[in-house]
């Protein structure tokens, strides 16, 4: 069950869709939306209104181009750092395969709560910096679990949240 305030998974599909294109092409249409995701345009404008409401998206006046809100870029930003925390902890921590690893990141992305998301963080840095560290003193009998996310450089989750870009957990 979901409320007013989250988000569904195709919702979320729609905000990176046009955060992807408005990086790559500097714009973004209900057309290119709905030819990047293999969707009618009359589909895209129905979702694009609810995202309205929302105050997620919002179309520029003088041509009609689509925009994230301040807010919808953040949730952006939120969701491609708990879609790169999911992917990263599954392949390297878990072990499972890189296409499972995508695919259920993908899935789960929009289901974590920025607190999770924060602790999240908190819990893989100091998992993977710690065993880095520890690797580096020689010191015997520790756990090695190795990502090749480098958790370590960020000083908080706030810098990691704000530098991730694209549509992809493999954007560091």
């Amino acid at each position: 069950m979901t409320t007013d305030s989250e988000l569904s998974h195709s919702m979320v599909h729609y905000l990176l869709t046009i955060h992807k294109l408005k990086e790559g092409r500097g714009f973004a249409r209900v057309t290119d939306i709905a030819k990047d995701l293999e969707l009618t345009k009359g589909s895209v404008s129905t979702a694009i209104n609810n995202l309205k409401k929302r105050d997620l998206v919002k179309e520029e006046d003088e041509c009609k181009f689509l925009v994230l809100t301040d807010r919808g870029h953040d949730e952006v930003h939120r969701i491609l750092s708990s879609r790169t925390l999911l992917f990263y902890f599954l392949r390297d921590f878990v072990g499972v395969s890189e296409e499972i690893a995508s695919r259920d990141s993908c899935l789960m992305e929009h289901l974590m709560s920025p607190e999770t998301g924060q602790k999240f963080f908190a819990f893989m840095k100091d998992l993977s910096c710690s065993c880095e560290q520890m690797e580096k003193e020689n010191i015997p009998g520790h756990f090695n679990f190795k990502t090749t996310l480098d958790l370590c450089r960020f000083e908080s989750v706030t810098e990691f949240v704000d530098q991730q870009t694209g549509d992809s957990p493999l954007h560091k």
